[in-house]
């Protein structure tokens, strides 16, 4: 199989994600004896300066922990919707949808609070050792990256006319962050060195640090400044100016807490993801619409093979839509059971579908919204792309041509949307994580000058009309895209993974987790590498998650690499195939272990070039 880099082995820790100074900096904290937790949080938080146009310390992040001897568990960094936040009052204000930037958007900040616990719970370093390499390039700068520059630079005439607090920092002197020059955010290296000193002066222990830095998040300075950004009017999506519901009771009755993770076992493995708060369950349907063992699979790679999939992922994906939120209880038992999806496979036939196709597990009546429903009949009716796509959007669907889609991209009407990040970490231990983080991007809200960074958006998941599962509802979480994976064999955890790329994510997922279930090995080992390199695709024929929540029944997007053959073959059965640029699908990363022989092994995605992994 060809590779661009090598799988990385070795025995003491490895770590892989979407930028190269997030894996160094928790492999330093790994190599100061930290765990693969201690690493995570660390990796996190640079995460959040290096790639402030992907995620920020005021959105969220699931997060799957497989400690060593220990149950997988799920940490839940989503957030809820605020107590003011009803279909009610957005429709009072003469909207049919949650707008895709502004404070109206913003759902309870996650992640901050998420990977607090994570550290408290699991690790073993004192806040100041996990913050100290964030703090360093916030204060001292780094080289960005050519996508944060794009990124700004198409939010140019909004940052000056509108969010002007984004604009100190993004534009200053007019100029935008240059590959090349360090850049800084010092109002978040100061937030950062004020939440450890008001954390140290609680005491010494590092639990009770910890403790006090989420009470701060919660009560003190930081919530402050986040109520009162929430308060100011805002230019949104909508072309009006909104405040938001987000109120400090909001902030200070949330937090993180754990799951029992949603699982399904394929061919000796077993797969756990987060539950149908997220899509991670639409990855198990996708996998329970496969034939039960590999070995009845289409040859992989084949036309068929790639049909197969494509249309198995339409069908999950309609379930996502029909069944899946946290404002109902979401039959999922049903959806994985085997005569619901042995129906369901009879399904798939030699021809591509156009249609949305919820099932009815256990008898029950499938309902989509107006929208969606909507969406797919004017789609059909226009053609096979989704209508151009507005600023500040949300993380991506059809990427223009020539464009990385699991990169923000500017579109084709000099619109923006943000993506997410990844890591995962295992360690000498066999301590395992995976996590992806994501929203509260630069281009989601108006920096809030006090702390340097924005409110997120994940509110603009939700429906606004009462009675489905992903209803906008207080005190419910929306129905999020980010969806880490973790797969155990014979009951050890060996492999964790995942990507960026909104309703990509679980399509890019399964087909790593097949490549690398499926092809060769490497000295010993699975071809991680190989299997990230491997050519992928993605469909939208579904309702997309973030606004304007357009569909492109029938569509398939491949990238350049795939076989000429098999994308006339794709195309001779129905498929809309638009043939994208040779690397442009997935910023897949992965770690595994060995439980054998305790090696250890990581890989990282060279599309957009900044991915990496790292180890000994």
């Amino acid at each position: 199989m060809f590779t661009t880099r090598p799988t990385l082995q070795g025995t003491f820790g490895m770590v892989a994600s979407t930028h190269w100074l997030a894996s160094q900096s928790a492999m330093a904290v790994l190599e100061d004896g930290g765990n693969a937790y201690d690493a995570a949080v660390a990796g996190a938080f640079v995460l959040h300066v290096v790639e402030p146009h992907l995620n920020g310390p005021a959105g969220e992040v699931p997060i799957i922990v497989a400690p060593a001897g220990g149950d997988v568990r799920v940490l839940c960094g989503q957030g809820v919707a605020p107590a003011g936040a009803t279909v009610a009052h957005y429709r009072s204000l003469g909207l049919d949808l949650v707008p895709g930037t502004g404070p109206l958007a913003s759902a309870v900040p996650g992640a901050f609070d998420a990977w607090m616990t994570l550290l408290r719970d699991h690790g073993t370093k004192y806040l100041a050792e996990v913050l100290r390499h964030a703090i360093g390039y916030a204060a001292d700068g780094h080289p960005p990256v050519e996508r944060l520059t794009a990124t700004v630079e198409t939010v140019r005439e909004l940052f000056e006319t509108e969010w002007t607090s984004s604009a100190e920092l993004y534009l200053p002197g007019g100029r935008a962050p240059r590959p090349g020059e360090p850049w800084r955010n010092p109002a978040l290296a100061a937030t950062w060195r004020r939440l450890v000193a008001e954390a140290e002066a609680a005491g010494g222990d590092r639990v009770a640090q910890i403790e006090a830095a989420r009470r701060i998040w919660r009560e003190g300075f930081v919530a402050e400044a986040i109520v009162a950004q929430a308060a100011r009017p805002t230019m949104d999506t909508s072309g009006e100016r909104h405040v938001g519901t987000l109120s400090a009771a909001d902030l200070a009755g949330w937090s993180a807490t754990y799951e029992t993770p949603a699982t399904y076992e394929w061919d000796g493995w077993t797969v756990c993801k987060a539950g149908p708060w997220s899509q991670g369950p639409a990855f198990l349907q996708q996998l329970a619409l496969l034939p039960p063992v590999a070995a009845e699979l289409p040859a992989y790679g084949s036309a068929a093979y790639v049909h197969q999939l494509v249309e198995g992922t339409k069908l999950a994906m309609a379930d996502r839509e029909a069944w899946y939120g946290d404002a109902a209880d979401v039959p999922l038992e049903a959806l994985l059971s085997a005569p619901y999806n042995d129906g369901r496979r009879a399904l798939i036939g030699d021809r591509c579908s156009h249609e949305l196709r919820p099932g009815s597990p256990g008898g029950r009546v499938p309902r989509l919204s107006r929208h969606a429903t909507a969406a797919g009949a004017a789609s059909g009716a226009a053609g096979h792309l989704p209508p151009p796509l507005v600023a500040g959007a949300g993380e991506p669907t059809v990427a223009p041509t020539g464009a990385t889609a699991a990169e923000p991209v500017v579109a084709d009407d000099g619109g923006t949307r943000g993506d997410t990040c990844h890591i995962d970490v295992v360690d000498r231990w066999g301590n395992m994580i995976s996590a992806t983080p994501s929203g509260g991007w630069l281009q989601s809200n108006p920096v809030i000058p006090e702390l340097g960074f924005p409110l997120g958006t994940r509110l603009q998941m939700t429906w606004l009309e009462e009675g489905l599962p992903n209803s906008l509802s207080p005190g419910r979480r929306p129905r999020t895209t980010l969806s880490p994976s973790l797969a155990l064999r014979d009951g050890v955890p060996v492999l964790a993974f995942g990507t960026p790329g909104g309703d990509q994510q679980d399509q890019w997922q399964l087909h790593f987790f097949l490549a690398v279930a499926l092809r060769g090995h490497v000295r010993g080992g699975y071809d991680l590498q190989g299997s990230v390199d491997a050519p992928n695709w993605h469909t939208d024929s579904f309702p997309g998650s973030f606004f304007p929540r357009a569909m492109a029944p029938g569509s398939l997007t491949v990238e350049g690499r795939t076989e000429p053959d098999v994308v006339a073959e794709l195309r001779r059965r129905g498929h809309r195939v638009t043939v994208a640029d040779p690397w442009s699908e997935g910023r897949l990363c992965a770690v595994a272990r060995d439980p054998r022989t305790g090696v250890l092994s990581a890989a990282a995605n060279p599309r957009g070039m900044q991915g990496y992994a790292v180890g000994r």
